[in-house]
């Protein structure tokens, strides 16, 4: 049987706060996991694991690695690697917020937070330029074939796989553009959310048709909008049983396969990159016997 984490292929949430983590002193790494693992029920807070702190328990997750610093004509999409990633969600902004506060305190010093993104629904799951995000996702069983682990055994049947990324959107550009060269670029309209019959090659969702690929490529996108001040973006985040659907997107993204680079570059640019391992429930606690606890 699988036991996931629930957020995973939960509703989003109404607010959320997405954590990461360095490893600052594995002294007590052990002991620090197990207190993690007792305090996260998998809903409200979503933890994932990064490839750094399998190798500091020498244990090895397989297909965990690390994010790949890759580049297109004029694009960059940076790694940023993360020791631990967590997502809480909720509905009250500042029950979030205090939550994250005493995860970091109770993570310290073995762990040491870097970052703290606030995020929000916006209009029914809209990004901040107001078109839908996730339209293609897979539902019910099928969302759960595509985004958990199963058949690899105890410890690592109901994980999931999951890439985030920080995107920083570029809104004088945007609101620059016509409404025609808007849906043009996400290959959607943005009032009907219909897809655009006759959208030019390089709309994101020409660049990103799940099933367009061999094998198809299917993740499950949770991402979220942020701000801080006049900034603004999209936190992207999509689990997988493994990575590499994430990758055939992005690549083709970049224009990998046939030199077409995706629109939504000319709007947005991401600024971070990681992979995180998210490991199985078991008995209400995360079940981190693959790390050997």
């Amino acid at each position: 049987m699988k036991y996931e984490q629930t957020g995973i292929l939960s509703d989003l949430p109404t607010v959320a706060r997405f954590l990461t983590f360095s490893l600052a002193d594995p002294a007590d790494l052990a002991g620090c996991l197990t207190e993690l693992a007792e305090e996260a029920d998998g809903d409200s807070t979503v933890v994932g694991i990064g490839e750094s702190v399998a190798q500091a328990m020498g244990a090895t997750i397989p297909g965990l690695r690390s994010f790949p610093a890759c580049t297109g004509p004029g694009i960059e999409v940076p790694s940023t690697p993360a020791a631990l990633w967590c997502w809480l969600r909720g509905d009250d902004r500042g029950e979030v917020f205090h939550r994250a506060r005493h995860l970091e305190l109770l993570l310290a010093p073995t762990f040491i937070l870097d970052e703290a993104i606030d995020s929000f629904t916006f209009e029914h799951n809209r990004d901040l330029t107001g078109y839908v995000d996730g339209t293609e996702n897979p539902t019910g069983e099928a969302a759960s074939a595509t985004a958990i682990v199963s058949g690899q055994g105890p410890g690592y049947d109901g994980g999931s796989f999951v890439a985030v990324q920080q995107w920083v959107h570029d809104f004088d550009v945007f609101w620059s553009m016509t409404s025609e060269e808007q849906d043009n670029t996400i290959g959607r309209s943005r009032v009907e959310n219909e897809e655009l019959p006759d959208a030019p090659p390089s709309a994101h969702i020409r660049r990103t048709a799940q099933e367009a690929f061999d094998p198809e490529a299917f993740i499950v996108r949770r991402s979220m909008p942020w701000t801080e001040g006049a900034e603004g973006g999209l936190v992207f985040v999509a689990f997988g049983k493994s990575f590499d659907a994430y990758e055939t997107l992005l690549n083709n993204m970049l224009g990998k396969n046939d030199g077409i680079t995706d629109a939504l570059f000319n709007i947005t640019r991401p600024v971070s990159g990681a992979y995180f391992w998210c490991p199985p429930m078991k008995d209400e606690w995360l079940d981190l016997s693959a790390l050997g606890l």
